[in-house]
């Protein structure tokens, strides 16, 4: 686990924050949203007197988040009060006026230039001096804020998840027992159908090598293996819910194995009450399975 990550067992990967911080320079905002994604994939959008602080801003996301597309977007509003007097670029309002007379020399129709076009030009107006450094630790402090918001709000939806499908689990674990009650009597069910099927072959074939291939054939059909190994699953899900970190990446395995026990367990089924188990638990980790896909 990360340093500086929540300790929530569970969080989502969807979540949005903003965060405001006024500087003596301007207002700072950021913006972050993330959503599903394999592996954390972050883009930064930064204006340019900060676009410097990109790698350290990757470094304490990385160092919060473990998985999820990021976007962070930072916005600076300079202000304009503490911007200090207008100072003018002599060389190059001289080199525009210049450029102005010599157009008009060729055109004399060209109307000539007011002041308030002179000062709109790019370069008219020298730069007001910005302390690039202390500004940029107000935006990574800004940035550490908006990452705690941020994380929250993946935990707090992380915890709906969790609930969400450890209902399901629950609900799975109830129609296992189902299975389970069943299984006896489906066995013996599909034994005597089995037996009144074969009783007129009974007198041509030799008995002991019938009997041979009926519990060859009953053997096939036994689900308490896919039984055992479904509650065996629940178990582990519950256990992975209950430690801290990243939980998705397994949770997403959990659900394929999940899955193949619950197909196999249709496919061998002999009693349609044990075949209607097996579409209900395939339903129910269907939902879980839509879900893990938020888990980071």
């Amino acid at each position: 686990m990360k340093a500086g990550k929540s300790p929530s067992p569970t969080a989502s990967m969807t979540a949005f924050a903003r965060h405001e911080a006024g500087t003596p320079w301007g207002a700072l905002t950021w913006e972050l949203r993330s959503v599903n994604h394999r592996y954390l994939d972050i883009a930064l959008r930064l204006p340019e007197e900060l676009r410097s602080l990109e790698p350290r801003c990757r470094e304490l996301i990385n160092a919060r988040l473990a998985r999820g597309k990021v976007d962070g977007t930072l916005r600076f509003q300079p202000n304009e009060a503490a911007a200090g007097p207008i100072e003018m670029n002599a060389d190059q309002v001289q080199r525009l006026l210049a450029a102005a007379d010599q157009l008009r020399s060729h055109t004399p129709d060209v109307a000539a230039l007011r002041a308030i076009d002179v000062l709109r030009w790019p370069g008219a107006i020298k730069a007001a001096a910005l302390d690039v450094e202390s500004l940029g630790a107000a935006a990574l402090e800004s940035l550490s804020a908006a990452l705690a918001e941020l994380t929250a709000t993946r935990n707090r939806e992380g915890a709906r998840l969790q609930e969400f499908m450890l209902a399901r689990l629950q609900s799975m674990d109830e129609e296992v027992a189902k299975a389970r009650v069943l299984l006896p009597e489906a066995t013996r069910l599909f034994r005597e159908r089995l037996e009144a099927r074969l009783k007129d072959l009974m007198q041509q074939l030799d008995p002991a090598r019938l009997e041979q291939e009926m519990v060859l054939f009953a053997q096939k059909a036994d689900v308490t293996e896919e039984i055992d190994r479904l509650t065996a699953h629940f178990a582990e899900i519950r256990r992975v819910f209950a430690q801290p970190g990243p939980a998705g990446r397994r949770l997403d395995f959990l659900m394929q194995e999940l899955n193949r026990e619950a197909n196999t367990l249709s496919s061998k089924s002999t009693d349609t009450r044990l075949t209607n188990v097996a579409v209900e638990l395939k339903v129910l980790i269907e939902q879980m399975r839509e879900q893990v896909q938020n888990i980071e």
